[in-house]
């Protein structure tokens, strides 16, 4: 068990972590949070070295990628970085690369019910809205009180007092995530419990993926 402890604030600078073997050659993996199953939950960062692949195999509960770099293939397409992947319980693919890519990855982690196959290739959506202050987000999915979005922070952005129920999720894309309790570069990921309160704010441009309502908490369903 790695990260298991859902009421307990995470942060991993994925950048200083080592690449582990998985079970394909040339395939990699930097483990955030994961059950002791193969199969079970897991959130990774995942590389596939050029012309690597993966056998075919099912997600019962579904599965999540962002594409970080490079070009995800499988036999639905091709996914240059920037693509944000939903496939869902039931699924089952035979991913590859022939270039090569970086993924952040989530296993296991879906609603039964949640039965939406997402492709979205956010570099090129234009579906940009305005949101609280002066942020733009990018809706990517939702489902039964979980939001997922890529957030766009202007420099000098500040907020006070942000909490979500049943928790967030943040993986820092560009520039710099900051709080009261420090500052998070390119690579971050940060997990925050239920209706934790902090204080973010950007001095300079940062993209975030975010993703909010959706962690398990005693007491809610």
């Amino acid at each position: 068990m790695l990260n298991m402890q859902f009421d307990q604030r995470v942060i991993i600078d994925t950048t200083d972590m080592d690449w582990q073997p998985s079970p394909s050659d040339g395939v990699f993996r930097k483990p955030l949070a994961k059950e002791g199953a193969e199969r079970g939950h897991a959130t990774s960062i995942v590389k596939y070295a050029p012309k690597s692949s993966f056998s075919r195999h099912e997600h019962p509960l579904g599965e999540e990628i962002l594409v970080l770099e490079g070009i995800f293939s499988d036999e639905t397409g091709d996914y240059p970085a920037g693509t944000y992947i939903r496939n869902p319980p039931g699924s089952s693919h035979a991913p590859y690369s022939e270039v090569g890519c970086t993924l952040l990855v989530k296993l296991h982690q879906f609603s039964a019910n949640d039965r939406n196959q997402v492709r979205i290739n956010t570099r090129s959506e234009e579906d940009w809205i305005e949101g609280q202050g002066r942020l733009l987000m990018l809706p990517l999915h939702e489902f039964n009180g979980e939001q997922v979005a890529m957030i766009r922070w202007p420099a000098g952005q500040h907020f006070f007092n942000i909490s979500h129920f049943c928790g967030e999720e943040v993986y820092v894309l560009e520039g710099e995530y900051r709080d009261e309790f420090g500052r998070y570069g390119q690579g971050t990921w940060i997990r925050n419990p239920h209706m934790f309160e902090y204080n973010p704010y950007a001095e300079e441009d940062t993209l975030l993926w975010v993703k909010v309502g959706h962690l398990p908490y005693p007491g809610v369903s």
